[in-house]
């Protein structure tokens, strides 16, 4: 017999917990996004609001909020140390270029976070403290 011609199976059936924990891991991981609204710590904020909320009622999403406030926790420690380096370096270029970078890195690993986690995949932040384990 070949196994060529044979059918692929069905995929399996998703459950409804499932899909509203992937939409909400998206909502977490994007709620990060609040801290170019709410400048301080909204960062910090939305995803700690999101986490608080529906932890109890969606346990895979207790893991995924925690990996994003260690994340975004962590991301603001390096904030503050490119803004005290380009502070006391700004006479160079490359100090000053510091912060930017630290900021589209940021920003770049929010939205792939966001993307990762529709796909299911939960995804480990580089440079990242574990406050949270």
């Amino acid at each position: 017999m070949d196994d060529s011609t044979s059918p692929s199976p069905p995929p399996l059936p998703t459950n409804g917990n499932d899909v509203s924990a992937r939409q909400w891991a998206v909502i977490l991981h994007l709620s990060a996004l609040a801290g170019l609204v709410i400048v301080g710590f909204g960062h910090v904020l939305g995803p700690l609001v999101i986490w608080l909320l529906k932890k109890n009622d969606l346990p895979s999403l207790d893991a995924v909020g925690k990996n994003v406030l260690n994340f975004q926790i962590s991301w603001s420690i390096w904030f503050l140390v490119s803004g005290v380096v380009a502070a006391f370096g700004s006479c160079l270029i490359v100090p000053l270029a510091l912060p930017v970078g630290t900021f589209i890195a940021w920003l770049a690993f929010v939205i792939n976070g966001a993307i990762k986690a529709s796909n299911g995949v939960n995804v480990n932040f580089p440079l990242t403290v574990r406050f949270f384990s």
